[in-house]
This record gives C-alpha cells, sequence and structure tokens, in this order.
C-alpha cells in the first residue's frame, strides 16, 4: 500500500509506525483481517478527515495520522470481524 501510494502520488502516506501497527495487527488477529482493517481505516480516515478539513478549514495537504484509524479499524476487526466478513459475503454471494 505504501509503495503503490507512493508512485501514484510522490508523497509518503503512512509512516513506519503505521507498519508496525499493521504488522502487530495481522500477528494478533491473523494476516486474513489485515484487507477488512486496511478497508475499515481507510474509510474511517477519509469520513474523520473530511470533518477535520471543514471544521478546521486546513488544505487538503495537510497530513494527519493515520495510526488512530488503524487502531479503530483493528478494534472492530477483533470485535465483529468475522460478523462483517460474512454479511459481506452473504451480499455479495446471495448466499445466506
Amino acid at each position: 500500500m505504501y509503495w503503490l501510494f507512493k508512485l501514484a502520488t510522490g508523497k509518503e502516506g503512512m509512516g513506519y509506525g503505521d507498519f508496525k501497527l499493521l504488522a502487530a495487527l495481522g500477528a494478533w488477529l491473523g494476516w486474513q483481517s489485515l484487507p477488512m482493517i486496511i478497508l475499515l481505516s481507510s474509510v474511517v480516515g477519509v469520513v474523520f478527515g473530511l470533518i477535520q478539513l471543514r471544521m478546521q478549514s486546513k488544505g487538503i495537504d495537510t497530513a494527519f495520522p493515520f495510526g488512530p484509524y488503524l487502531a479503530i479499524a483493528g478494534w472492530v476487526s477483533a470485535l465483529w470481524g468475522s460478523q462483517i466478513t460474512y454479511a459481506y459475503l452473504a451480499i455479495t454471494t446471495g448466499v445466506y
């Protein structure tokens, strides 16, 4: 993800602490949960980032930490990860 973002924009999108947090979440929850964690943290980051931009009227180039959103997504994945996965598979495949 880091290199895709860097190649697309020329900027660093994640810090090295984010890598370490993702590694810890992968070790704790299993590597299978990492795609869901990345997707959930991106969605939560976009929502809170837009709110932050709106309320603080900072520019779009302002960097903000991604670690808290990874932590929130890891917590959601730990508590409700299997239910989210089953719901997603039921919706996309039509099998309930």
